[in-house]
């Protein structure tokens, strides 16, 4: 077996398709997960890639998730649509809530889109930065499982509950930022123990309460948020965002129902998309987008310095020509999936 697997850009849908429909996703779940996770291999966010195909197929043999439900979506308010997934994986709610919320932004400036009953272990940055490439700005924030333990706590209570911000600019990809309100994704703790690697110091500590940079350690004890207190109180407005305010469930709740530890959580996602032209009394958007690029030209001054998404975006420059490669044995994985 090869240690590493060599593949285009569509090889990576292929397989993650395939490989999803083989296990009985229906085609049009199969192919939006698919462009979740080869959007991540293309942007070389590797635990969010086909990393995450074992972890789709697992929610489906033991979770409850249904293959091939259809969203459906009811206006709450003017300015709220509700999304129901219907204990479907969130990425095709996502796609197909795009239009909407984008017209209900259009009309009224300002609109939000709260989904319920959502399976989701994707990262958050394409459907702030779908918005943001339409020229809104975007929120995202979703809770987890019971993994990050409170500031001064040595026991999990909240998820890794990440939030997303896009703002669109003209010319240029949006700038995107996506990050956990622990101090590392989930995904990276999985993917430090998959390779044998410890980890930062920081990043969680162990089932007695002790700072550790073992992986295996981390996974059984607690996750750190990032910044002590003030990540802690991030994690805590996601909990309240996509879980209270929305009607679904705490990742400590979500972690209750999940028995089997797939470790792939259900609950709700809440998102806001602004129009920045209807912000200012002129409705000036050129003006706006420039203001914000001397601002981002004051960043990039310094040496050393970047602006979120850089990293990503650089990637994207490389992988439809160069592909990406990924550890044999997953290769493995899916190629038995497919062939049964």
């Amino acid at each position: 077996m090869n240690d590493r697997v060599h593949l285009t850009l569509e090889e990576v849908h292929e397989i993650a398709a395939d490989a999803l429909r083989a296990k009985g996703y229906s085609t049009r779940h199969a192919r939006a997960i698919a462009d979740t996770v080869t959007a991540a291999e293309r942007d070389e966010c590797a635990s969010h890639g086909l990393f995450r195909i074992p972890f789709y197929v697992k929610a489906l043999q033991e979770a409850g998730v249904s293959p091939d439900a259809e969203p459906v979506f009811r206006d709450l308010a003017p300015a709220v649509i509700r999304a129901d997934a219907h204990f479907g994986f969130a990425p095709l709610t996502l796609q197909l809530g795009a239009d909407p919320l984008e017209r209900r932004a259009r009309e009224l400036g300002i609109a939000a889109l709260a989904i319920v009953n959502a399976y989701n272990v994707a990262a958050l940055w394409p459907e702030v930065e779908r918005l943001a490439e339409r020229g809104l700005v975007a929120f995202a924030f979703t809770a987890a499982l019971q993994y990050v333990a409170p500031a001064g706590g040595t026991r999990p209570v909240y998820g890794t509950n990440p939030m997303a911000f896009a703002w669109p600019r003209a010319g240029r990809p949006p700038l995107v930022f996506d990050q956990a309100s622990s101090a590392s994704a989930r995904g990276e703790i999985q993917i430090h123990l998959r390779d044998g690697r410890p980890l930062p110091e920081g990043w969680a500590i162990g089932p007695d309460g002790e700072p550790t940079t073992d992986p295996a350690t981390a996974l059984a004890g607690a996750q750190l948020p990032f910044g002590g207190h003030k990540g802690a109180a991030i994690a805590l407005m996601v909990e309240l965002l996509a879980g209270a305010l929305v009607g679904d469930v705490f990742s400590f709740e979500a972690h209750a129902k999940d028995a089997g530890r797939v470790g792939a959580p259900c609950g709700g996602e809440f998102m806001i998309a602004i129009d920045p032209a209807r912000c200012t009394g002129d409705g000036d958007r050129g003006a706006q987008l420039a203001h914000a690029e001397t601002l981002f030209a004051k960043v990039l001054e310094q040496d050393g310095t970047r602006l979120p998404s850089d990293r990503r975006y650089r990637a994207r420059e490389r992988t439809p020509t160069e592909g990406v490669t990924i550890p044999g044995s997953l290769h493995d994985t899916l190629r038995g999936y497919i062939d049964g």
